[in-house]
């Protein structure tokens, strides 16, 4: 790995731990430096990465994810811009669906596919997007709408990264779909804590599983890049 790449993942480490100091301290001011920089580490190691492919629409829509999850990071940083960041990351998320539909063999045609099969393999997805909506759902109000629209953007998100499973060498699906779960998972931290009631350690929680989710779903595509026709 060349030197100058590996800089950018110092930063993301860096950015990231210093991040989760900060909230542990609760020092909210100090994440207006350190939170957006997480990504910013990302950003200039993919980029790094996928020069060789940077006209490609891989390159392109993960590049896109990481770019609108930055503004999202730095948006929901203002508790009034929270709809705006939302917007953001579904954005991203849209991105990551496009990216993940390019990065595995041919998908089947849609008269193949086993809506059946496929709906009780993605059924524990579902469970989980509809159980944690049936509790924030009172207290939604006037986000009632775009709460779902959302929801349904990131469950197709994540059952897109499902998808790839035989389409693509074990290691790069395993860890997009990993890094796929725990972005689900750290918005459902976000959903319950805001909508619901307070987590304890949500903010740890919350930015933990990002972090980690983020950093899966881009060396997921790596190792899609290094071993692009291994099982």
């Amino acid at each position: 790995m060349k030197k100058k790449n590996i800089l950018w993942l110092y930063l993301f480490l860096f950015a990231s731990l210093t991040d989760i100091a900060f909230i542990l301290e609760q020092e909210n001011e100090l994440r207006f430096f350190s939170k957006p920089l997480i990504i910013v580490g990302l950003v200039g190691y993919f980029y790094q990465i996928t020069k060789p492919i940077s006209s490609t629409l891989l390159a392109k829509s993960v590049l896109g994810a990481l770019i609108f999850s930055l503004l999202g990071d730095i948006l929901l940083l203002w508790d009034h811009l929270f709809i705006y960041g939302i917007g953001a990351f579904l954005l991203a998320h849209v991105c990551y669906i496009i990216g993940f539909k390019v990065a595995q063999k041919a998908p089947e045609s849609i008269l193949n596919v086993n809506f059946i099969k496929t709906f009780f393999i993605n059924l524990p997805i579902y469970f989980l997007a509809a159980f944690t909506y049936y509790m924030i759902n009172p207290n939604l109000g006037a986000l009632k709408i775009p709460v779902i629209v959302y929801v349904i953007v990131i469950i197709s998100m994540v059952t897109t990264a499902r998808e790839r499973f035989g389409k693509c060498n074990s290691a790069s699906f395993w860890q997009v779909f990993i890094g796929a779960c725990l972005f689900f998972i750290s918005d459902g931290f976000i959903a319950l804590d805001k909508f619901y009631q307070p987590i304890p350690d949500a903010g740890i929680l919350i930015m933990g599983t990002y972090i980690i989710a983020q950093l899966m779903i881009v060396m997921g595509i790596r190792s899609l890049m290094l071993h692009p026709t291994l099982k």
